[in-house]
């Protein structure tokens, strides 16, 4: 049978190392749809209830697998579905290649139905790079180009797909002036700044008194990275919404959250700070972070874009977080001492006592039995971090766990206590697993 444009496609993409695909089928998109089915299993495809939700499905998965999102839809109105979900990995800096069906290259221009403008629709979600297909031999590096630059950059990405060129069949681009031939494969670089901008950055630190860190969703892989420098430094730190699993919050000097729905300490600790280092943050609440002028400022972002747009830093450091903090402890001199550590310690404490003597008059325990659908209902109003509790005792229980035993943390501890760790006790199963993920949603 003759290889057609879908083919290849799903081909491509399962050379690229794609194994899910997220979307919700329709006529504008059935070439590449027969394409998936005749690959045997290839490639997984979940359906969605909406297109919209297919979007927010490849940008979870992208988040929590650190992996490209694919999501696919039909033409017209499929398309225009999708971009609130694209949005939420554009705006997050998550890798998903969005893939959509068009209207026959004849009709195109015609006022056809259900014809749609998509490069211009999906231009700002997916500016850079969203591209019309229009012959066999362009889809090749249209693919390549919209994966690599999707991983590379972290963007989100885009591919249309006339439905008549979906049923062609697919030729290599010819050796000829005016095609482009590309290939498959990315690794992602080592990104560490220059010894000198190190330098500079651990001069700030060393010279503090008290510091602050606040750490975002660009310090997920850094956890260890983090406590080793914080407790060079005698640091407390916050952590921003995206961030919340970066640090279990078991450690005395961890505030928790930051912002609208922020603790106590982390709102004094900011308040308080000489200095503050923020990592792969780009928490927006300027009025939550130290006064301009009050704090000298160190900040560690792959993107250079994010730096120094929420506090005016004296140190800017473009690089991976764990491999800039690596690369940084050595500069770092101990701190003695610890009152600033301590006061924040204290606060914690005193904190978690409020909570959990609120959380006592409502007897959220009393619905640990209901089922984890309703779990945001049964727990009433009380605290998330009180709702994370509950809920892995309720997965334990469900799991024929003991509940609150520790079990395996994959190397922190997990929810039960104050930890923020999956693991693998309370989650024994991804499905389970992703239940407690979508209860996150529900307790924030």
């Amino acid at each position: 049978m003759t290889q057609t444009v879908g083919d290849f496609l799903v081909h491509r993409l399962h050379a690229w190392g794609v194994r899910k695909i997220f979307g919700y089928p329709g006529d504008g998109i059935n070439g590449v749809f027969g394409a998936l089915q005749r690959a045997d299993g290839a490639i997984e495809f979940i359906q969605a209830r909406h297109e919209e939700m297919a979007a927010f499905m490849a940008s979870a998965y992208a988040k929590f697998t650190g992996e490209l999102g694919v999501c696919i839809a039909t033409s017209g109105p499929g398309a225009s579905h999708l971009v609130t979900g694209l949005y939420d990995a554009r705006l997050d800096h998550m890798p998903v290649l969005a893939i959509t069906g068009q209207q026959a290259r004849t009709a195109i221009g015609g006022h056809y139905q259900q014809e749609v403008d998509l490069t211009s629709l999906l231009k700002d979600v997916a500016g850079t790079l969203v591209v019309q297909a229009s012959a066999p031999a362009q889809v090749r590096h249209l693919v390549d180009r919209a994966i690599r630059t999707a991983l590379g950059e972290r963007r989100v990405t885009a591919i249309v797909l006339p439905n008549d060129l979906q049923e062609m069949p697919f030729e290599e681009p010819p050796r000829k002036h005016g095609t482009v031939h590309s290939g498959v494969g990315f690794s992602k670089p080592k990104t560490v700044p220059y010894d000198s901008d190190l330098r500079r950055a651990a001069d700030v630190l060393n010279a503090g008194s008290k510091v602050a860190i606040l750490v975002g969703a660009g310090a997920l892989n850094a956890g260890d990275d983090v406590i080793a420098v914080a407790d060079r430094l005698q640091a407390g730190a916050a952590k921003a919404l995206l961030g919340k699993a970066v640090l279990p919050d078991d450690l005395p000097w961890v505030t928790g959250p930051i912002g609208l729905l922020g603790t106590k300490p982390s709102y004094d600790m900011m308040a308080e700070c000489d200095t503050l280092l923020m990592i792969g943050s780009g928490f927006p609440y300027s009025e939550f972070l130290p006064k301009e002028g009050q704090a000298r400022g160190v900040q560690i972002d792959i993107a250079p874009d994010m730096l120094s747009l929420r506090y005016p830093m004296e140190v800017n450091l473009v690089g991976d977080a764990a491999e800039t903090l690596r690369a940084l402890l050595p500069l770092l001199k101990p701190k003695g001492g610890g009152k600033w550590r301590d006061r924040i310690a204290k606060n914690v404490e005193d904190w978690w006592g409020t909570l959990d003597t609120r959380n006592e008059s409502r007897k959220p325990h009393q619905s640990a039995t209901r089922h984890v659908g309703t779990f945001a209902a049964a727990s009433g109003s009380c605290h998330p971090h009180q709702r994370f509790r509950l809920m892995c005792k309720l997965v334990c229980a469900r799991s024929k766990n003991t509940p609150w035993d520790d079990g395996f943390t994959l190397g922190r501890p997990c929810f039960h206590g104050r930890g923020s760790a999956l693991c693998h006790r309370c989650a024994p199963t991804p499905t389970v697993r992703l239940s407690l993920l979508s209860a996150m949603a529900l307790c924030r």
